[in-house]
């Protein structure tokens, strides 16, 4: 459906506004996928007529509806596997180790979307229920999407949704079916970890303070000034000992100086080193 550069204009300004979130020019023809169903369900002929409501300022919800299908809710069950066999395989053994006293880990996963990332965490550590038996495992999810967090609460997801990514061995262990090619992420599975509503730029959630971050693939849309924020947030979230990890085309090399990259694991980020104070001059 065609749309005038000037309704573009209009979309971009109130998502970022919203969001700190740009539709970049490569980005321009989700607009219209995006927004097809609100233009069926409101019967709108054209993608002006839409804009020009959005306008008007007199209808909220639309509002509300249009910044929700927006937003790039793509995830799915380990993606990209490798960062998972990365993060188990470094950090998360380190900081066992550091923690073997507390036998306490933190995750927060900043921009879950509709919850695919934590619950294959979670699913990760209750496969080795004997090496972390005894510890508290707290993972949370934020997302600014409230519908993507109400899904992730939820833990319903369709056939196609499950076997994107998951081996079929923990499919079955995890999950039952509910209806019609629809199935749950189990109680027990579900009782592991938390959903919160949130923005990237809001104080980090409870408990604060994350032995682990992830971050990926969300950094990527936003503005500079957001992009800045969001790592400030990261950076004041995060343990001196922690570690971050960002989509693989994210960095943050040029973006910011709260966090260097890990040295013993490629890919990942770790806080910069406090600089000391310098000496007091004698006399």
């Amino acid at each position: 459906m065609e749309i005038s550069q000037s309704s573009q204009r209009i979309l971009s300004s109130m998502l970022e506004a919203r969001t700190g979130q740009q539709i970049t020019f490569s980005r321009r023809w989700r607009i219209d996928s995006a927004l097809s169903a609100i233009m069926r369900e409101r019967d709108f002929t054209s993608m002006d007529q839409l804009v020009a409501r959005l306008a008007s300022g007199r209808d909220p919800a639309l509002t509300e509806a249009v910044i929700e299908a927006l937003l790039n809710n793509e995830t799915y069950f380990f993606r990209d596997k490798l960062p998972f066999d990365l993060l188990f395989g470094g950090p998360i053994s380190r900081l066992e180790q550091a923690r073997a006293r507390d036998r306490r880990l933190t995750i927060w996963c900043a921009g879950c979307s509709t919850g695919q990332e934590v619950y294959s965490l979670a699913m990760t550590f209750l496969d080795e229920k004997v090496r972390w038996q005894g510890w508290k495992i707290e993972i949370v999810g934020t997302d600014l999407s409230r519908s993507a967090i109400g899904r992730a609460r939820a833990g319903i997801y369709s056939q196609f949704e499950v076997q994107r990514g998951l081996p079929v061995t923990q499919m079955i262990r995890w999950f039952e079916e509910v209806g019609s090619r629809e199935w749950q992420v189990a109680a027990a599975l579900r009782d592991a970890v938390r959903f919160e509503q949130a923005s990237i730029s809001d104080p980090p959630p409870r408990p604060g303070r994350f032995d682990i971050v992830l971050c990926r693939n969300v950094l990527l849309y936003f503005t500079t000034e957001m992009r800045r924020l969001a790592f400030t947030r990261l950076a004041q979230a995060i343990a001196p000992d922690g570690s971050l990890m960002l989509g693989a085309g994210e960095t943050v090399i040029g973006q910011t100086d709260r966090f260097v990259s890990d040295p013993e694991n490629r890919g990942l980020y770790i806080p910069a080193p406090i600089a000391a104070a310098p000496a007091a001059r004698v006399a």
